[in-house]
């Protein structure tokens, strides 16, 4: 099993610097996500700084973009990378597409569908397979002159990784992309039972099988080094986990564990006047069995061996998030842990 994070950056100038680090100490993988920076950006100044890292966006808004754009940007990141890259793909959420990014949200996994159908549509073109001719309901592309097309890809097309966390968009993923990232809201048995079912649903719909796709797991963990950090973390967690709990976009898991009441109660308050005592109470909503349910929880030295027993038989690669740590060096021991237990 590999293992991945997402690099947070304040400044995009870092790029030089963390991912770098990051291959230092022993990560097969190294994304970035899109929020504060374009994540391609921050990710062809790695490519100029590490060899063996993998690299790839986790993911980039692809409702925000269209196929051509992100057809050159993922064959130009395999080749400046010399071939460790990855386009990670996610569709966000309604508001952001429409008043953020001033782009069009509607039918989110035949969209999806659509978007990865196009991408390899257009690599295939320029593999020369064939002339472009994808015809969608969503997208057209047709028109592909020498002037525009660069050739076949030394390197070949890089991989097309869907995130995404209900059942719909989870069997697009199965059905046309190469890997699968798993929201971090889940638990052993919601992935073994809703999100591993549902990408099955997609690959039988390709006649393709589990190993034709890699399944990338983001995981929550909570450790510390003191009994003050460790209580801090925990409470940052239930902060986190009251959050994507409060969004109906998210109510399965607690629902299929028979916290459906929780969700409700969550959804609720969070449409009360914005405060911060009211996600306190939100926070405190989150028992200990919701939080060990849902997030790898444990002392620094035990992480490593409940990461491999909460994946094991689901996952191929885990992704740890640095966000609330942005120094690459969080996770270090970790890293080393997780690698002595191949």
């Amino acid at each position: 099993m590999k293992i991945h994070t997402n690099a947070a950056l304040d400044d995009a100038r870092e790029a030089r610097v963390i991912y770098k680090q990051l291959e230092d100490i022993g990560y097969d993988g190294g994304l970035a996500l899109e929020s504060k920076h374009d994540p391609f950006l921050a990710l062809a100044v790695a490519a100029e700084h590490t060899r063996t890292l993998r690299l790839g966006t986790g993911i980039a808004v692809a409702f925000a973009r269209n196929p051509m754009n992100l057809a050159n940007l993922g064959y130009d990141m395999q080749v400046i990378s010399g071939g460790r890259f990855m386009l990670g793909l996610g569709s966000q959420i309604k508001p952001h597409i429409e008043k953020r990014f001033s782009s069009t949200w509607s039918h989110p996994a035949a969209r999806m569908r659509e978007i990865v159908q196009a991408i390899k549509a257009i690599w295939n073109c320029w593999e020369g397979r064939g002339p472009l001719d994808f015809q969608g309901r969503f997208y057209q592309h047709t028109l592909m002159i020498p002037a525009f097309d660069p050739g076949p890809n030394p390197f070949g097309p890089p991989p097309i990784f869907v995130g995404g966390f209900g059942p719909l968009m989870t069997a697009v993923a199965g059905e046309t992309a190469d890997g699968f990232i798993a929201h971090g809201f889940n638990t052993r048995q919601s992935l073994l039972e809703l999100t591993l079912p549902a990408l099955e649903k997609g690959l039988a719909k390709s006649g393709r099988q589990r190993r034709d796709i890699e399944v990338m797991a983001l995981t929550l963990v909570v450790t510390a080094d003191t009994e003050e950090d460790f209580a801090a973390a925990q409470r940052a967690a239930r902060e986190q986990l009251a959050f994507y709990g409060s969004t109906p976009a998210y109510r399965s898991t607690l629902a299929h564990h028979g916290w459906d009441d929780l969700h409700v109660e969550l959804n609720r308050l969070s449409k009360q006047f914005d405060n911060a005592a009211r996600w306190e109470q939100m926070a405190d909503l989150i028992d200990d069995d919701v939080l060990n349910s849902i997030c790898v929880v444990g002392e620094r030295h035990d992480i490593a061996r409940k990461l491999r027993e909460r994946l094991d038989g689901i996952a191929d690669s885990v992704n740890i998030n640095l966000n609330r740590h942005p120094d690459p060096q969080h996770w270090a021991d970790v890293v080393r842990d997780f690698k002595r237990l191949d």
